[in-house]
């Protein structure tokens, strides 16, 4: 009989901390939920206070059996689940398996699974905490009701397969949103004019900024000659210079969008990639002289708030690597309607540097890790100090103007430096950038070397990448960080967005989804609404409100809007997408329908003509070999290549490069079809080969 049992929801968890307590104490996993609504029917009872049918997930039955007993065999369980509201609940299905009475101090919680805070926190252990329950029940539920309510009316319009969901409709949205601001974008023509311009032999490029000291904005070539024609012969003199200094200040720790966001800019890492390897971190990986620990602090929180042991920790170390005068004591102000249960995402162990590590970890865990340990490090750290000088240079009634800027102190910068996105690399194009301008005087005469007009056109807002609808979704108060993996995980696997270069963009399918969503469900795939939602779930959880009233609330309109949509609905057939490809069979114009492998062609005339084509996706180079057109295929493992429309009757051009106009081709059509000819999973081959040699053996 174990004196402790300890519940967590993970193996890896579980192994690492078996080595931090002594005693009789047995660790075992709960390997995530045990208990939720069934996936066959709504499992919410609406006459009876929206009362949540919960049922044992199938395939866990032998797990819970095993639970149980060692509940059974031990004097005191202990469930020590993620210390989140989605591990508060997974805690509290667990002691309704387990028969442990609601006010029992069970209930563990480590922000970092270390030796000191786990046996802290075995020491200390509190009563499941309703409040954080009913937080994760009501979002449960109410995205149960949304998603079950909304998505019949897609299989019903669209197809079979489809879901809606609460915060996955509204990120659909805002990528279609974006992609109609692109399309619809019309530009914009304006002019810039770079003077070259030299002083104590030394160069330096100034811009046109205005005249009279107003800034004046050029739109055509018209005024870019009237203006070179008015300072053709003018003289380039210095009238302003201005010196001074400009701090600048580090990013605060990590907080999950925070990571999710910079592991995808710097790292190229997923959202869905960057939480397992985050996961892994905190739950323990094998290293020298610690054996297995916690690398990382709970990688789900939304503040930036550090341990004043972990200061210490950082000061210590900061003061003898670099030096006192990089260590600055900070803190950071948590936004606003953030969690701020857990720290910010840090380092539990300052001495573990990356470095030292590096062997213990897979390449994916050293990146990652490395840039959590130096996000907090120089978080930390002093300022960044720059030298900065702007000089306006008058010619007749115009003014240039040129900055520069040089660091003085690289302060936090020595260590770690904030990527930015598309977006914000477009506003601030020159920030960081060191200039060194020449030492100039208010009255001093500049060499004019030459002029440099140049043409530009405005463009449109790039498309979301992960990073930036993360970014977004978070700014706009829409789910949670611990949501956005999934929610762009199923918008991806819905085949609503896909990704073309990292950036995503919605499909035929996702702009179909969203028209028909947005225009009958308005009050729910909402941005404001999604997010005064999020509000009432934060209000739950501190006990502020009722979950089942917050529901009640919610339920009524909705239903309502719901009945009215499948009546207005009910005999509207969405226009399909025709095509200008002719059914061979029946003589129709083919449409555009989805299906489980995404887009393809089929004849409007069915059941009576069954007739379905692929679309085939061709590029605008002629074969090199016969001039015909080239299309673009995949091979069964996602890999592009490019053939004739005429091979194999009488062209035999295919190959994995895009052709090139003029380029020589040679003949490498044995490569792709020996690709084709591989078997898709070699490894499951094998381990079945052995396995009947096996059987053989056991035979004879």
């Amino acid at each position: 009989m174990a004196d402790k049992l300890i519940i967590v929801e993970s193996p890896a968890k579980a192994n690492t901390i078996k080595k931090f307590l002594g005693g009789n104490t047995k660790v075992v996993a709960s390997m995530g939920h045990i208990r939720d609504l069934p996936k066959s029917k709504l499992g919410v009872d609406i006459e009876h206070n929206f009362e949540p049918e919960y049922i044992n997930i199938r395939g866990k039955g032998d797990l819970i059996k095993s639970l149980v007993k060692d509940a059974k065999d031990a004097k005191k369980v202990y469930l020590a689940t993620d210390p989140d509201r989605e591990g508060e609940a997974i805690a509290w299905h667990l002691a309704h398996i387990l028969g442990i009475p609601e006010d029992a101090l069970c209930r563990v919680t480590f922000n970092e699974i270390t030796k000191e805070t786990v046996q802290n926190s075995i020491k200390n252990p509190r009563t499941i905490d309703r409040n954080l329950i009913d937080a994760q029940q009501a979002r449960r539920v109410l995205d149960r009701i949304v998603g079950y309510k909304m998505s019949p009316v897609l299989w019903k319009k669209v197809k079979r397969g489809l879901s809606a969901g609460r915060v996955q409709s509204v990120a659909v949205k805002l990528i279609v949103d974006r992609e109609n601001e692109i399309e619809n974008f019309i530009p914009e023509e304006y002019w810039n004019i770079y003077a070259t311009l030299e002083a104590e032999k030394k160069q330096f490029e100034a811009r046109f900024y205005g005249k009279d000291k107003k800034k004046l904005e050029i739109h055509t070539k018209e005024e870019v000659d009237q203006i070179l024609a008015e300072i053709e012969n003018g003289k380039y003199i210095v009238s302003e210079v201005k010196k001074g200094e400009k701090k600048k200040t580090p990013a605060p720790p990590f907080t999950t969008s925070t990571m999710q966001q910079e592991a995808s800019r710097k790292l190229g890492f997923t959202l869905k990639k960057t939480m397992s390897v985050a996961q892994m971190l905190y739950e323990g990986v094998k290293v020298p002289e610690k054996g297995v620990v916690g690398l990382i602090t709970y990688m789900r929180t939304d503040s930036t708030r550090i341990s004043e042991e972990a200061r210490a920790a950082a000061k210590k170390e900061i003061c003898n690597k670099y030096g006192a005068e990089y260590y600055e004591n900070r803190y950071y102000k948590t936004k606003e309607n953030s969690q701020d249960a857990h720290e910010g995402i840090r380092p539990t162990y300052i001495e573990l540097e990356p470095e030292k590590i590096k062997d213990a970890l897979t390449p994916d865990q050293y990146k990652l890790y490395r840039l959590i340990y130096h996000r907090f490090l120089a978080s930390q750290m002093a300022a960044a100090v720059y030298d900065t000088m702007s000089v306006t240079v008058d010619v007749k009634a115009y003014q240039f103007k040129a900055s520069g800027q040089s660091i003085k102190f690289k302060g936090f910068m020595t260590l770690y430096v904030e990527s930015k996105d598309q977006e914000q690399n477009k506003k601030e194009d020159n920030d960081d950038k060191d200039i060194d301008l020449p030492l100039l005087n208010v009255g001093q005469e500049v060499i004019k070397k030459k002029l440099n007009p140049k043409q530009s056109f405005t463009e449109p807002p790039p498309r979301y990448t992960e990073a930036s609808l993360v970014k977004a979704l978070e700014e706009k108060g829409i789910g949670r960080p611990s949501t956005y993996s999934p929610t762009i995980t199923t918008i991806l696997e819905r085949r609503y967005i896909e990704k073309e270069q990292k950036q995503l963009a919605p499909t035929e399918l996702g702009k179909i989804v969203n028209k028909l969503l947005t225009e009958n469900f308005q009050d729910v795939v909402n941005v404001e609404f999604t997010a005064e939602i999020e509000e009432d779930f934060d209000a739950i959880a501190e006990g502020k409100q009722a979950w089942k009233k917050v529901i009640e609330e919610f339920y009524g309109p909705f239903a309502k809007e719901v009945e009215k949509v499948e009546q207005e609905l009910e005999h509207v057939k969405l226009e399909e997408e025709v095509s200008d490809v002719v059914c061979e069979k029946c003589g129709r114009r083919m449409v555009y329908r989805y299906g489980r492998y995404g887009k393809f062609l089929a004849c409007p005339g069915f059941p009576e003509c069954k007739n379905t084509k692929p679309i085939v996706e061709t590029i605008d180079v002629p074969c090199p070999v016969c001039g015909g057109v080239v299309q673009v295929r995949k091979t069964k493992r996602k890999r592009n290549y490019y053939i004739c429309e005429h091979n194999p009757e009488s062209c035999q051009y295919i190959s994995w490069n895009k052709p090139k106009v003029g380029e020589k081709w040679e003949p490498e059509a044995e490569k792709v079809e020996q690709e084709e000819k591989k078997p898709a999973k070699k490894k499951n081959t094998t381990k079945r080969k052995k396995s009947t040699k096996t059987r053989a053996k056991k035979k004879e």
